[in-house]
């Protein structure tokens, strides 16, 4: 979808000392945006995962995608397992998929009680309509269920290129009118909160929308969303079901390119570009990188160690 321009998105690189020259810039600043990375699986995709701990950093952040349809059984018994591993584990708490109170209550008590889980995303989730009494995380937040059961981190999601879910006009006013709440939410609780967001492909776009926050007064740390090496066709396939926008261009002419379509696309520029602008920007709201692993969590933490640094090793190698 197509956001109207903030005036610095054409620029936002090139106004940047050294993010594009060819500069240490992008080196010195890769290795600390990776590290302290996150991560994402679904339970049946972990359930093929035979050792967390042969591929992940000691500590790394493992969120849970929870699908419409994934039983709370499946969600709980994956997490527990990636926690007893010494993994930080976050599952998804999509609201248009929770029937009811009693049932969100349900899915935090087993949480707590079965694998000792303390945080949590909150999000509205993909289903086009809400299946009962939520639509949207600022509801969830509302019922103080996370709090009076001990969660101490609370992510919720942040969208880049607009979301036409959110905003059906095309522009990002609902968006971010639910990131003020969620500034303001945060600033009156004793958990700690960050933003999460959609994939994209290009830094600009990212580098504009965090600006954008803070002109907004949203200071909440960003986590970029960035989906980890993949085939191509892998990729354009969930940009489109995800309603990734103006980037995925990027994928389109890469897809032009035979000699690069048999190739895997890799992050490798996108993250250098974020990395070198952070480095410049030392106010930038960018934190970490939180990985999509589109094309398989072991290519992705593999691809992670090979790119991070000395200081991104798996915790069995540690």
């Amino acid at each position: 979808m197509k956001l109207p321009a903030a005036p610095e998105t054409a620029t936002a690189l090139q106004n940047c000392p050294g993010a594009l020259d060819g500069s240490g810039a992008r080196e010195a600043g890769t290795g600390s945006l990776l590290r302290n990375y996150s991560i994402e699986v679904m339970p049946r995709t972990a359930a093929r995962i035979k050792d967390f701990r042969a591929l992940l950093p000691d500590g790394t952040r493992v969120y849970i995608a929870h699908l419409e349809g994934t039983p709370i059984e499946d969600m709980v018994e994956t997490a527990g397992r990636i926690a007893r591993d010494g993994f930080a584990v976050m599952p998804h708490f999509p609201a248009r998929i929770i029937p009811d109170t009693r049932t969100l209550k349900d899915w935090i008590t087993r949480y707590r009680g079965e694998a000792g889980i303390n945080q949590a995303l909150l999000l509205a989730g993909g289903a086009a309509e809400p299946s009962g009494a939520f639509h949207s995380s600022m509801q969830l937040i509302e019922t103080g269920l996370f709090d009076a059961n001990g969660f101490k981190r609370l992510h919720v999601a942040g969208h880049p290129e607009g979301n036409r879910d959110i905003d059906r006009d095309g522009t990002e006013r609902n968006a971010m009118d639910a990131l003020r709440w969620k500034q303001a939410f945060s600033e009156r609780t004793d958990a700690r909160m960050a933003i999460v967001t959609q994939f994209a492909f290009e830094a600009a776009p990212i580098i504009a929308w965090v600006k954008r926050l803070a002109q907004e007064g949203i200071d909440l740390p960003v986590h970029v969303g960035v989906a980890g090496p993949a085939r191509l066709q892998t990729l354009i396939k969930f940009a489109i079901a995800c309603g990734v926008g103006n980037s995925l261009g990027v994928l389109q002419r890469r897809a032009r390119d035979l000699t690069k379509l048999v190739r895997p696309f890799e992050p490798a520029e996108l993250i250098s570009e974020l990395a070198a602008y952070k480095v410049a920007d030392a106010d930038l709201g960018i934190e970490r990188v939180h990985f999509f692993p589109l094309g398989g969590l072991e290519a992705c933490a593999n691809w992670a160690a090979a790119h991070g640094g000395v200081t991104i090793r798996p915790a069995s190698a540690a």
